[in-house]
């Protein structure tokens, strides 16, 4: 696979900014992804947020999901594509630039009208991939919280392709914490990945099982965010 930006071809503007979003380096591999990128085809797409941690596949949180999506599926049957921050970002690309370089984490943002422009930015990215991948995938799962999943809902609002989200809306009221800055708290806790693992299984048409994961791990996750 060819490198999306070539070295002498890159911004000098900073990957660590609020405006990270309108970086066109961020702005012209996200194009790269929609417009030449080619999907495997998988019978599930399992959409993931971004982390802290770069790549993506090598956080605490990422491994842990891995955990839930590999004890159920054979990796010749599941794609992984991360989104979020990085915009949408197949997982076997997630070692390039800019996804490996960037520092702003939008879970972290405060800004009104960068939240917005990033519903609305990656609502029309998750669309098009959607429509990109028609035929690529059977099923579709996004696993997600706060404002990667309005852009999800959003973008859903845009086309007719199915995508179940986990956690179930009954599960993270369940988790809320008033006190707490991201009232929904981590993807990590155990009744979170409960529900990713029972949106597997129920596609597959399995019986469920119980997810068991080390608490501390769970309750002490600082991968993208601090509880």
């Amino acid at each position: 696979m060819p490198t999306i930006i070539p070295e002498n071809e890159r911004s000098d503007e900073p990957l660590d900014t609020e405006r990270l979003i309108y970086h066109p380096d961020m702005i012209r591999a996200n194009e790269w992804v929609l417009n030449e990128y080619e999907a495997p085809t998988r019978k599930f797409c399992i959409f993931v947020p971004c982390s802290m941690r770069k790549p993506y596949h090598t956080s605490p949180s990422h491994r842990m999901y891995d955990r839930i999506i590999f004890d159920l599926l054979k990796p010749e049957d599941v794609h992984i594509v991360v989104f979020g921050t990085c915009g949408v970002t197949p997982r076997e690309i997630d070692n390039e630039y800019p996804f490996t370089d960037y520092k702003f984490m939008m879970g972290k943002c405060n800004v009104a009208k960068i939240k917005r422009d990033f519903i609305s930015m990656e609502s029309k990215r998750l669309a098009t991939y959607l429509e990109k991948t028609r035929d690529n995938y059977s099923h579709r799962i996004a696993y997600c919280t706060g404002d990667f999943r309005k852009a999800m809902l959003k973008g859903l609002e845009k086309t007719d392709i199915e995508v179940d989200i986990a956690p179930r809306q009954k599960t993270m009221e369940e988790h809320i914490r008033p006190n707490k800055r991201f009232i929904y708290g981590s993807l990590s806790q155990k009744g979170y990945l409960q529900d990713l693992s029972d949106a597997i299984t129920d596609k597959l048409g399995i019986e469920r099982r119980v997810v068991g994961i080390d608490p501390e791990c769970s309750e002490n996750d600082n991968d993208w965010y601090l509880l």
